[in-house]
């Protein structure tokens, strides 16, 4: 039996258990345990595990494994991304900036209190069909701009979005869009891998202001978003191919210490 200790974050309502990995004492493949860890009626419960590990490069101040709440190993997490940020400062591995690495690449953030700004990939292309928007932000997102977002079913309609044949067995995020105001949009995510709303999603925001700034619906660089677990805004800077300097930022908490065996 192993004991490992944890600890709870969370940015915005989107949960993740963290774990100090550096010794590689956790057990990586075992997807039953890391299943069993995010069960919230069986385990802690979250929407997802992070480890945080030994860089590969004296470049990078550490490096981010994540998995969903699913077990499986996963591509990018934002809000993750920014708890890890915010980890690795309690840790002492990093004062109020760092440079990372994740799955989908190198990754710089940086700490103002209690918020976390983390850079995010550039975006090359952003693909319109069928009255949607599809584009990856480290993670592949499904944007879709609706009206009555308080009234939709997002666990219904986003299920049948995700699983539709045309995105493969990986499947896709879903994020449903309500214009507020000029700067401010209103979102709501399916996530796989969860298999079911979360009260925020890093990269579906990303990816929501993003397709707002390429269909017109906003004209703004900044852009606050509006989820169910709080407010998060995303910054950028358009070109010709595409977007750079992107920035997610928003508030990054902890909630809780313990120790786990199994």
């Amino acid at each position: 039996m192993q004991n490992y200790t944890f600890y709870k974050y969370q940015g915005t309502g989107n949960d993740f258990i963290i774990i100090d990995n550096r010794s590689q004492r956790f057990s990586k493949n075992n997807t039953k345990l890391i299943r069993t860890l995010c069960d919230r009626k069986f385990g802690i419960g979250a929407d997802g595990l992070i480890l945080l590990e030994n860089a590969e490069m004296s470049s990078h101040d550490f490096k981010m494994v994540y998995y969903n709440a699913d077990g499986r190993e996963s591509t990018m997490c934002g809000n993750g991304g920014r708890c890890l940020v915010a980890f690795a400062k309690f840790l002492g591995i990093i004062h109020d900036q760092t440079a990372f690495m994740a799955i989908d690449g190198p990754h710089e953030a940086r700490i103002n209190k209690d918020e976390v700004s983390l850079k995010m990939q550039d975006v090359s292309s952003i693909k319109e069909e069928q009255n949607a928007y599809l584009l990856d932000t480290g993670s592949p997102h499904y944007v879709s701009f609706i009206q009555n977002l308080e009234q939709l079913d997002v666990d219904q309609q986003g299920a049948k979005i995700r699983y539709n044949d045309s995105f493969n067995a990986e499947g896709i995020n879903v994020n449903f869009v309500e214009p507020l105001t000029t700067g401010e949009l209103s979102v709501r995510t399916y996530e796989r891998g969860v298999e079911a709303e979360t009260l925020s999603c890093g990269t579906g925001v990303t990816a929501v202001a993003l397709s707002a700034y390429h269909a017109k619906i906003t004209n703004d660089k900044k852009i606050t978003l509006t989820t169910p677990g709080g407010r998060l805004s995303v910054s950028f800077n358009p070109t010709s191919t595409g977007f750079t300097d992107i920035w997610l930022t928003g508030a990054a908490v902890f909630v809780f210490k313990g120790e786990i065996s199994w």
